[in-house]
Order: C-alpha cells, then sequence, then structure tokens
C-alpha cells in the first residue's frame, strides 16, 4: 500500500472516519521519497531498533520495518490505532503504542521494546511541541541519533552558528548535546493538508561527552538563558539577572573582559566554547565568593 498517494490516504481515512486535527498539527506527508530518505538517513538497520514520534498514516513507520530490526511508534491520537492497524498490517515488526512524547520515559520505553538494542529515534514533530519534545528526546540519552523532521526556520535554528540572526538559546543547548546537521527540505506541497511553511529534516547525533567543559551545566544554561533573553541587551546587561545579585555589574563587567570578550558584546556573538569559558570563569569566581 502507497501510504503517500493522496487517493489512497482519503479512501483510508474516510472509511475510518478520521478527521485532521489542527490542535494537533496533523500534516501527513504525500511525497513517498521524504520517508524513504529520512529512513535511509537515520542509521536504523537489522542490527538495531527505531522508535518513531507521531506515525501518522504510517508512511515513515512502513519504511523504518523495512530497515529496523523493530520499530516502536508513539501514536498520541488514538483515533488513528485503527487507521494505523490497517495501513501497517503487513508490518510484523512493529508495534503501534499511546503516548505523549512529552510525557514520555524514553528510558524505560526502549529497554521494554528493544532490550539492549541501539535505537535511532525519528519524528515529524508539529510546530508546537518542536523545542521540548526534541529536548526529551536528546535528554533522555537513550538514542544512537535522533532524525527529526520540523519547520525550516526550525531547523536552519538548530544548526545556526554564533552571530547569525538564527543563532539562539536553543542552538547553543542542541550542540551542547549533539553533532546537528541539516539533511535536506521538505516543500509545503508534499503534505496534506499543506501546511503554510516549508519544512527540513535535521539528524542529531548525540555525543558521548559534551564537546566543551562548561564547568557547571546548571550555571551554563542560566547564563545562555539569560543572554538570549533580550537579544538587544548587551551580555554584560544581560548577565544581571543570573549574577547581579553576587558579583555586581562591575564584577560582571571584568567577568566579561577576564574572558577576552568586549564589554560590550552581545549574547549572539558567543560561541559555544565561548559560553563554556564564560560558565567556567564565573563557577571559579561564585566559588571564591562562597567561601569567603
Amino acid at each position: 500500500m502507497d501510504l503517500c498517494n493522496q487517493t489512497i490516504i482519503r479512501e483510508v481515512l474516510t472509511r475510518h472516519g478520521f478527521h485532521f486535527s489542527k490542535s494537533l498539527g496533523q500534516n501527513f506527508l504525500t511525497a513517498s521519497w521524504v520517508p524513504e530518505r529520512i529512513a535511509d538517513s537515520c542509521g536504523a538497520d537489522e542490527h538495531s531498533a527505531a522508535l518513531e514520534v507521531g506515525p501518522g498514516m504510517g508512511c515513515l513507520t512502513q519504511e523504518l520495518s523495512r530497515r529496523a530490526a523493530r520499530v516502536c511508534a508513539i501514536e498520541i491520537d488514538r483515533a488513528l490505532f485503527p487507521v494505523l492497524a490497517e495501513t501497517l498490517a503487513d508490518c510484523g515488526n512493529v508495534e503501534i503504542v499511546p503516548g505523549d512524547v512529552l510525557k514520555t520515559d524514553f528510558a524505560t520505553l526502549c529497554a521494554e521494546k528493544f532490550g539492549d538494542m541501539p535505537v535511532h529515534a525519528c519524528a515529524n514533530l508539529p510546530y508546537y511541541i518542536t523545542t521540548p519534545a526534541i529536548s526529551a528526546l536528546l535528554d533522555s540519552g537513550v538514542f544512537s541519533s535522533v532524525t527529526v523532521m520540523v519547520q525550516k526556520e526550525v531547523a536552519q535554528r538548530i544548526c545556526s552558528s554564533a552571530g547569525s540572526k538564527d543563532y539562539s538559546a536553543f542552538s547553543v543547548y542542541v550542540q551542547y548535546h549533539a553533532d546537528a546537521q541539516v539533511l535536506f527540505d521538505v516543500p509545503r506541497g508534499c503534505f496534506v493538508p499543506q501546511p503554510k511553511v516549508d519544512s527540513a529534516v535535521v539528524r542529531m547525533v548525540p555525543y558521548q561527552a559534551p564537546p566543551v567543559d562548561a564547568g557547571d551545566e546548571k550555571l551554563f544554561f542560566s547564563l545562555v538563558k539569560a543572554a538570549f533573553g533580550q537579544r538587544r541587551k548587551t551580555l554584560a546587561n544581560a548577565l544581571g539577572t543570573v549574577l547581579g545579585g553576587t558579583l555586581g555589574k562591575e564584577g560582571i563587567l571584568d567577568l566579561i573582559s577576564s574572558c577576552g570578550f568586549d564589554t560590550r558584546i552581545r549574547g549572539e556573538r558567543l560561541s559555544l566554547e565561548d559560553f563554556a569559558l564564560l560558565s567556567r570563569t564565573a563557577k571559579q569566581r561564585l566559588d571564591v565568593l562562597k567561601d569567603r
């Protein structure tokens, strides 16, 4: 069954009385090359498993089942269960489970479904949960790779570098946890209903250990969040919300200067390595003050 064929999609959905949910951001693929390329790129093979978030009609699930030893797909919309029972009837290595990506214990689920097999995560994420969903997948620490289809602008933000207009706190977060790469674009015409924007596929390979020494991860991410909180502010002014009560304005300026940065610099100019240096230096100064 060609699950990207619009005639088949309409027939199957009509047969099961299914209606697209705007609140769930449901858009089904109508271009077969897209799930094929995602499945080829995610790294799944006969020695590994695949966990999919949001299978929809099951077109990517079907492709994953042809490559991976086992596939588990998490679907939040129970109205799709009878649809998937039909479309994936021939995929004996696939299991569909009800669940919410933002509430799933991935470590427990993967251990239960896949044992010790390496697991590759795949997802076609609706915009409204993109950031928390990617964070949940990366934070779980159980995936060999995470390949997601997201809005094109989000893909650009994930992989952007310091100083670019797309660079953000989320860019730093992802690049701290994984090697991220935009694989290919997916035009809006490849979906039904057709969304208002184009999409892109991003593959993230989690690091065994972070690529930089942040000193204190909690402090590191609080500094990153503050630096991007108000982009027009200088780094010195932005860090006041985190360090103002301990270091004071002059102490923050001295901290920035001691890292080799211009005291007028904005946070968006700092690379991952720069933020790590800032975090380590800030921790040293905070530790000194704590010991006094």
